[in-house]
């Protein structure tokens, strides 16, 4: 089963940038932009981007380069998605519950003669 990273962002101006929509295709990422109109649709989006400004960008500011910003946002986002703990899913990080599931479901599906 292939899977797709996916960047699912608003509609603000920076998100739909040529530089930025070109930075995502460099890296093989789908850019995905929400509806328009719906509260809740950005709800996630808003508070991860919240995070990442308290964490990151007011944290280690000022930046001295468009660079060192760049790495520190891979870096973050490395750690939010394989090494953060998360209690709800059993104090693990994000990507391996991830795996988890699509093991199960590989499993439950090959069990079945789904695949």
């Amino acid at each position: 089963m292939k899977r797709t990273l996916i960047h699912h962002s608003d509609h603000g101006s920076q998100y739909l940038s040529i530089r930025y929509t070109n930075r995502l295709a460099e890296e093989g990422i789908t850019p995905s932009v929400g509806s328009v109109g719906d509260a809740y649709g950005n709800a996630l989006t808003e508070s991860v981007i919240g995070l990442f400004k308290t964490e990151v960008i007011y944290k280690k500011s000022p930046w001295k380069t468009f660079d060192a910003v760049e790495y520190a946002t891979l870096d973050w986002i490395s750690w939010f998605n394989t090494k953060r703990l998360l209690e709800p899913i059993g104090n693990i990080p994000p990507a391996e519950y991830e795996n988890m599931y699509y093991t199960q479901e590989m499993s439950l599906a090959q069990s079945t003669g789904l695949t």
